[in-house]
């Protein structure tokens, strides 16, 4: 078996990244692969042509999907990928991609009211520098909401815990 990848998506704020940390306590050989690390190494070559989401880098998309073959392949287990994707054509590149690699796939959305996600902005002390960043980014995920909710799991982070959102994600998988 190729191994799964539960992907969590949503705006910042939404709490993907500290979900995923109490989920792969939940799951037996998960791990978090952050693809922002993809994007990183992307960066670094100066024959790109500049962009101001490396999620624009076709080659992005496509070594998000590869990488996390190779990682199954080695590692097995489950991937967890904290990373919101809110362009449809770009989901639907790493979706088919991982289909075609016959990697099972859940795909979440960790979604939150308007004034939680502007508070956990507001008071984040790890991504402070990002504010404006973050809270500019909002109505772009409102209008991809729609998409988004027929293409994944809505799950409700306001007013819960992670942990709690990581069971019901766990549960949900199981």
């Amino acid at each position: 078996m190729p191994g799964m990848i539960v992907w969590l998506n949503g705006t910042f704020g939404a709490g993907k990244t500290t979900t995923s940390g109490e989920l792969v306590r939940l799951l037996p050989g998960a791990r978090i692969y952050d693809t922002e690390e993809v994007g990183f190494m992307l960066r670094r070559l100066r024959c790109l042509p500049p962009v101001k989401d490396f999620q624009d880098w076709k080659p992005w998309r496509g070594l998000v999907v590869e990488t996390a073959v190779h990682l199954l392949d080695q590692l097995g287990g489950t991937l967890v990928v904290p990373q919101t994707v809110l362009v449809e054509q770009y989901w639907t590149e790493i979706r088919t991609g991982l289909e075609k690699a016959g990697i099972r796939l859940h795909h979440f959305v960790l979604d939150s009211d308007e004034d939680t996600l502007t508070h956990r902005i507001d008071t984040d002390s790890v991504e402070a520098g990002a504010r404006q960043w973050r809270l500019d980014h909002l109505p772009r995920y409102r209008a991809a909401l729609p998409w988004l909710s027929r293409a994944a799991t809505v799950v409700t982070t306001s007013g819960v815990s992670p942990a709690h959102v990581a069971g019901t994600i766990a549960g949900t998988i199981a």
